[in-house]
C-alpha cells in the first residue's frame, strides 16, 4: 500500500531556527529585522507564474497588459513576481490565453520557457538539500509559505514508485492550463534536484486532455502521460529519493531553511501582522510606502486602509511604532552608528531620526544609548 508521507524526516528536514548568541546572551550572528517580503495569505499566489507571458502575448500580436487587466489585475503583475494575485485570476488568465492563442496546451508551453524559480526561494532551498527526499520535503513544507498557501503538495511512496502530487484547496473551476504548467515546472524541479540521471516514470493529469495532444505532452515531459486522472502527479522510481542532490549546499540549506522555518512559524493572517512584516522588511530598502504595501499584500490602497481601520490602526502609526521598536533595538547594538541606524529606519539624515526619537521617548538617541549601557 502506498503511504502518504506527511511526517518530518529528522535527518533531512530543513533545520529549525537557532540564533547564535554571544556570552552576553545577545544575538550576534546574521540577523534580519523581519521577513524580506510579505508572505502570501489564503486566497493568494505569487504572480511569478506569469513569467514570460508578456513575450508570449507579443508573439501572438497581443498586449499582455490588456489580458491581465481583463481579470482585474494591474500591469505590474507582469514584471513583479512578488505581486500577489488570486488563484482564480491565474486560472482564468491561462484558460483565456489558451482560447485566444488557439493553443490547447498553453500552460505546458509557457512552462517550457520558465524555470522552477517561479516557486520563489523555496526552489533554491530544494536545490541546496542533501538528498532528493530532503528537497521534496522542503517543497512540501514551504511552497505554501512563500508561493501559494492554497496549494498542497504531497509525496506518496509505494514499494517501487513514488509520486509527487499537487492540488489546489479551493474551487476555481476549470484549471487545466495551470495544471499543465505545474506538471512541467514540477518535472523540471525534480530533474534539477535528481541530477542528470533522473527520469520521470509517468505523469498523471486531472486535465481534460485530448488524445490528439498526448503525443506532444509526452514528448515535452519525457515520459508516459495519463489524462483524465483522479490526481495530478509526477511519478519516479522510489529509490531516487535517497539520491544526493548535485547542487547540495550545506550552508545555504541551513541558512535559508532556518529563515523559511521562522517565517512559517510566525506567519499570521492578521492584516496588522502582515503590514508590520512589510514595514520591517522595507524600511532599510527605502520602499516603505502604503502604495507599495498595498501592492505586496495584493489589494488596493483604499482596501488596505479600510481593513486597517477596522482593526483600529493606521499605516502611518504602524510605521512609527515599528521605527521606534527597531530604533531601540539598534541603539542597543554599539557597533551601529547613529547614521547607520537612521539609514536602516528609512530616514534621509540623522537629524530627522533624532527629532523623531525624542518625540517618541522624550530623550535623544545618544541619551537612550548611554542609559542602556
Amino acid at each position: 500500500m502506498p503511504q502518504y508521507n506527511s511526517g518530518q524526516d529528522a535527518q533531512t528536514a530543513a533545520p529549525t531556527f537557532q540564533p547564535v548568541r554571544t556570552a552576553m546572551g545577545q544575538s550576534s550572528f546574521f540577523s534580519l529585522d523581519g521577513p524580506l517580503d510579505v508572505a502570501p495569505g489564503g486566497g493568494q499566489v505569487r504572480a511569478a507564474n506569469f513569467a514570460g507571458l508578456a513575450q508570449v502575448a507579443r508573439n501572438h500580436g497581443r498586449d499582455a497588459r490588456g489580458i491581465v487587466e481583463r481579470y482585474g489585475m494591474e500591469a505590474r503583475v507582469l514584471t513583479d513576481p512578488e505581486s500577489l494575485i488570486a488563484p482564480q485570476q491565474l486560472a482564468d488568465t491561462f484558460e483565456y490565453c489558451s482560447t485566444a492563442f488557439d493553443d490547447p496546451l498553453f500552460g505546458l508551453h509557457i512552462a517550457t520557457i520558465q524555470d522552477p524559480e517561479v516557486f520563489g526561494c523555496v526552489t533554491a532551498l530544494c536545490r541546496s538539500a542533501p538528498t532528493v527526499r530532503a528537497g521534496i520535503r522542503c517543497l512540501i513544507d514551504f511552497l505554501p509559505v512563500v508561493h501559494a498557501p492554497d496549494c498542497e503538495v504531497v509525496l506518496i511512496e509505494g514499494r517501487e514508485t513514488a509520486e509527487l502530487t499537487w492540488l489546489v484547496n479551493a474551487d476555481i473551476g476549470v484549471n487545466d492550463q495551470a495544471n499543465y504548467q505545474a506538471a512541467m515546472l514540477n518535472t523540471k524541479l525534480l530533474q534539477a534536484i535528481g541530477g542528470p540521471g533522473f527520469r520521470p516514470s509517468w505523469v498523471s493529469l486531472s486535465a481534460d486532455t485530448r488524445s490528439s495532444d498526448l503525443p506532444e505532452i509526452e514528448k515535452t515531459l519525457g515520459c508516459r502521460v495519463v489524462g483524465h486522472s483522479a490526481r495530478n502527479s509526477v511519478a519516479f522510481p522510489v529509490h531516487a529519493l535517497e539520491q544526493p542532490v548535485p547542487s547540495a549546499n550545506r550552508l545555504l540549506f541551513k541558512l535559508l531553511g532556518s529563515y523559511l522555518q521562522r517565517v512559517k512559524s510566525e506567519h499570521s493572517q492578521s492584516i496588522i501582522d502582515k503590514v508590520d512584516s512589510f514595514i520591517r522588511g522595507s524600511l532599510a530598502r527605502g520602499t516603505c510606502s502604503i502604495e507599495r504595501c498595498a501592492e505586496k499584500t495584493g489589494m488596493s490602497v483604499r482596501t488596505l486602509q479600510s481593513r486597517l481601520s477596522a482593526e483600529g490602526a493606521k499605516f502611518s502609526e504602524l510605521v512609527e511604532k515599528q521605527r521606534e521598536t527597531l530604533a531601540k533595538a539598534h541603539l542597543a547594538d554599539k557597533r551601529l552608528s547613529l547614521d547607520e541606524i537612521a539609514d536602516r529606519l528609512g530616514y534621509g539624515e540623522q537629524t530627522s531620526f533624532g527629532r523623531a526619537f525624542k518625540r517618541w521617548t522624550g530623550i535623544t538617541p545618544q541619551q537612550y544609548r548611554a542609559s542602556s549601557c
